[in-house]
């Protein structure tokens, strides 16, 4: 089993390893990030390669809404450190009795979301030349 490294982010604390965030506190508790946030974990491991196989698992527990087991409070939900410890290490335990299985999975996981930023641009461009258009008919009418 791989070692990671999981503990509340600091503004203050620099870490040289790879790394990446994960959200704490709400419904979304258990997304990873690239960037910090107020209310999350900051994971280190030891290799790139290892952060990789880490990130795409939290992303795919998330996704499959497995840290809301462990939420916790009734007002903003939340999920404690040893309790997304313990989730991570168990996902990563069936990752590694089904490599391949998971190594698929995440490809095909990382197709998706290239697919949905392509998406979100098409709908950005489309809600420009929208605008453009409509922009174009109130600045005749000005005139």
């Amino acid at each position: 089993m791989t070692k990671f490294y999981l503990k509340t982010n600091s503004k203050t604390a620099e870490t040289k390893k790879p790394h990446f965030y994960i959200l704490n506190k709400g419904m979304n508790s258990g997304k990873p990030l690239k960037e910090p946030c107020p209310n999350c974990f900051v994971l280190t491991a030891n290799t790139e390669e290892e952060l990789q196989s880490l990130y795409w698992l939290c992303f795919g527990l998330w996704k499959a809404k497995s840290f809301h087991y462990y939420l916790k409070g009734s007002v903003i939900p939340f999920i404690t450190i040893n309790d997304m410890r313990k989730a991570i290490a168990g996902g990563y335990e069936i990752a590694e009795e089904n490599k391949p299985v998971f190594k698929k999975s995440v490809k095909a996981l990382q197709l998706l979301e290239d697919k949905e930023k392509q998406y979100h641009q098409n709908i950005q461009l489309i809600q420009d030349a929208k605008r453009a258009i409509f922009y174009r008919y109130i600045s005749r009418r000005r005139k």
